[in-house]
C-alpha cells in the first residue's frame, strides 16, 4: 500500500531535499556544520508545532525557503553552530545507537558473531 502525502507534506520534503542539495555545494570541511544546522532546524520546528497547524507550517516553509536561498549563495562558505546544536547532535547520536542496539536485527547479529 502506497503512502499518500498531502501537498503540505510534499512541500516540506521538497524543501528538505533542496537543503540537502545545497549542503553538497558547500566546501567539504563545512558540510557537516551545514548538515547539523539543517537537521537541528527541521527537528526543532517539527517538534515545536502541531501537524494540524497549517498556517504555522506554511509560515515556516516560507521562512525556510528564504533561509535556503540565502545559504545557496556562493559567497556563503560557513555557518555558525551553537553549543545547543552540538548537544542535540550528541543526544541524537546516542538515541540512534540505543535504538540500533535494541533492535531485533542487532541482537540477531550479536548472536551470530
Amino acid at each position: 500500500m502506497a503512502l499518500t502525502r498531502s501537498g503540505l507534506q510534499k512541500d516540506v520534503l521538497s524543501l528538505y531535499r533542496r537543503a540537502l542539495r545545497m549542503v553538497r555545494t558547500k566546501p567539504p570541511l563545512t558540510q557537516p556544520k551545514f548538515l547539523l544546522v539543517l537537521r537541528y532546524t527541521f527537528h526543532a520546528n517539527a517538534s515545536a508545532i502541531s501537524p494540524r497547524n497549517v498556517s504555522a507550517i506554511e509560515h515556516l516553509l516560507r521562512k525556510g525557503t528564504r533561509q535556503i536561498e540565502m545559504y545557496e549563495d556562493d559567497a556563503v562558505k560557513d555557518v555558525w553552530v551553537s553549543s545547543e546544536m552540538l548537544q542535540w547532535q550528541e543526544s541524537w547520536k546516542n538515541r540512534r545507537k540505543t535504538r540500533e542496539s535494541a533492535s531485533p536485527q542487532a541482537k540477531l547479529g550479536q548472536t551470530i558473531r
